[in-house]
């Protein structure tokens, strides 16, 4: 006799039957799948919050995908891809994830995104105390039938210095010096001496590097967060003592930058650090600051192909055209 609460009735595979209207659809997935992934590093173990996104184009005689599908690619490609790595690489995941759900699902194309929140530590400028910062990972994948491309990057916050601000304070402090009877080159020298006034602003810089298919290349995350914050007037820091943040804030206002240099500086940063990635290689650098002194944000950014931006270097001619993120990852650019 069977058990009347379990059930073993297996009805028709919906998802497969013909649609009432027979459209293709761009994409269908899941979206907010959460994991926990940890990673064996030097005998401790490192945490990564990940939230994915996974997508499928869908045919016009197909339904539905198999949602349910989704889910087990993601446990497997975990269980595959991250046990016995020593480094948590998001876009390794996602290529993984993309390429077997676009074989499970018999799709064309499949897009797999991941978002993954981690803590690293550092020390603080002058005292040294270990200060545990928290960073954002991305990794993305488009998988197709020309192959895969893989996206990755990472967001780290930092701080601005206004270059306006500064000079206005500091020749409004120059007339006073020079009418409290200061010579020129005294005032240089107390310029040159002492860091002049400013507003500040707290910065988001996000940067992007894209493999194309063709690419074997790894990238080193940490690299990617090095050029961020270098980017910035400084660095901030979870946890410091009063000689900390005394040096931040004064190698803010010796460095004071626009989000327009920001970008430009995270770019520089690209080329100088990437000189072995190919000219079809995709780049994004952007920057949201924060202002202190006014109710908006200001935001900027720069994307497009490796090459680009190196002819721009090089000839000092602007490209009229910069490839997008969406184009270069569907390969329509």
């Amino acid at each position: 006799m069977s058990d009347s609460s379990t059930v073993s009735y297996q009805g028709p595979d919906v998802q497969a039957q013909l649609p009432p209207l027979e459209i293709s659809l761009s994409r269908v997935g899941v979206t907010g799948v959460e994991k926990v992934i940890r990673i064996r590093q030097d005998g401790t173990e490192q945490l990564y919050y990940a939230r994915l996104e996974c997508y499928v184009d869908l045919g016009p005689q197909q339904k539905g995908a198999h949602m349910s599908r989704f889910e087990e690619v993601v446990n497997e490609a975990i269980g595959e891809v991250i046990l016995g790595e020593a480094t948590f690489r998001a876009e390794t995941l996602a290529q993984h994830v993309a390429e077997r759900v676009r074989e499970r699902q018999g799709a064309r194309r499949a897009e797999v995104t991941i978002t993954a929140r981690y803590p690293e530590h550092k020390p603080a400028p002058v005292s040294g105390i270990n200060t545990q910062e928290i960073y954002t990972l991305f990794g993305s994948a488009v998988a197709s039938e020309r192959g895969t491309r893989r996206l990755v990057g990472v967001a780290a916050a930092g701080m601005t210095a206004c270059p306006c601000a500064q000079q206005l304070v500091q020749g409004a402090s120059r007339e006073r010096l020079l009418a409290d009877g200061f010579s020129e080159a005294e005032v240089e020298r107390i310029f040159e001496h002492v860091p002049v006034a400013t507003h500040n602003q707290r910065g988001l810089g996000t940067l992007h590097i894209g493999l194309p298919e063709h690419s074997d290349v790894d990238i080193d995350a940490r690299v990617l967060l090095e050029i961020v914050e270098n980017s910035m007037s400084s660095e901030i820091y979870e946890l410091m003592k009063r000689s900390d943040e005394g040096a931040v804030v004064e190698k803010a206002h010796r460095r004071p930058r626009f989000v327009e240099d920001c970008v430009r500086e995270m770019v520089r940063g690209v080329v100088e650090r990437f000189g072995h990635l190919g000219d079809d290689t995709f780049f994004s650098a952007h920057q949201k600051n924060l202002e202190t002194i006014h109710q908006h944000n200001v935001d900027a950014e720069r994307f497009g192909l490796l090459g680009e931006v190196r002819r721009e270097l090089a000839t000092g001619e602007h490209s009229p055209t910069h490839v997008s993120r969406r184009a270069w990852l569907d390969g329509t650019a």
